[in-house]
């Protein structure tokens, strides 16, 4: 029985863990042939590897740092080398550094632009020099680029938010070319970077609370 995702190649930036590994593992299960960039931790990208091929797909492991132009660039360039062509790229790789916006250096500031926005950029320009109609860009967002209701991450939800209008100009302009491209925004989710045991896990619990409630009270808008 042939998957739906039979011959297509995916890469996923900062695949090693969290969403981007599920990614990774979902992609091939369905079919595809997976390339993950990973900063650090080559133990987890080689696990991740291992998992896929253990369950008979393929995928490689590539060290690229999201804020680097020239190692994503190369990224890309490797996975279309080993698997012959480009057919998915997630954008994934992403940081956060929660605190008080007045108390973040400016170095703080440019890792988390150059990460979230930069490196999201050069990959994506990276990957439509290769892709073909068919082509599909994902970018992991957050639904704080939609809403932000939790202090101490002030700018990363500004980049989420330029992650978010970049995928809707960046759909208008390959549409034509039968690329598609689309944000997904998901709330808070338990893993290495943001644990449901972290410190900022309880403002994020309680503004989730607090957003429901007022959707349930919320008056009717006329």
């Amino acid at each position: 029985m042939s998957k739906k995702l039979e011959g297509k190649i995916a890469l996923i930036t900062g695949g090693s863990r969290g969403i981007g590994a599920a990614i990774a593992k979902r992609l091939a299960a369905d079919g595809a042939n997976v390339a993950i960039t990973y900063t650090k931790g080559t133990d987890a990208a080689a696990s991740v590897v291992k998992e896929i091929e253990r369950a008979g797909g393929k995928a490689i492991a590539i060290q690229a740092d999201g804020a680097d132009a020239d190692a994503s660039k190369a990224a890309v360039e490797k996975t279309v080398a080993t698997f012959g062509r480009l057919d998915v790229l997630v954008n994934n790789a992403g940081t956060a550094i929660p605190k008080r916006f007045e108390e973040s250096t400016l170095e703080e500031l440019d890792r988390v632009i150059h990460i979230n926005v930069r490196g999201t950029f050069i990959a994506t320009q990276a990957a439509l020099k290769h892709m073909k109609s068919g082509g599909r860009i994902i970018m992991i967002g957050s639904c704080v680029g939609e809403r932000l209701m939790t202090p101490g991450l002030v700018p990363y939800s500004a980049t989420k938010g330029a992650v978010k209008m970049f995928t809707q100009g960046l759909s208008r302009e390959v549409g034509t070319r039968g690329i598609t491209v689309n944000n997904i925004q998901p709330g808070p989710i338990d893993t290495d970077l943001n644990p449901a045991a972290g410190d900022w896990a309880v403002p994020q619990k309680a503004s989730q609370r607090s957003a429901a409630t007022g959707l349930l009270t919320k008056s009717p808008r006329w």
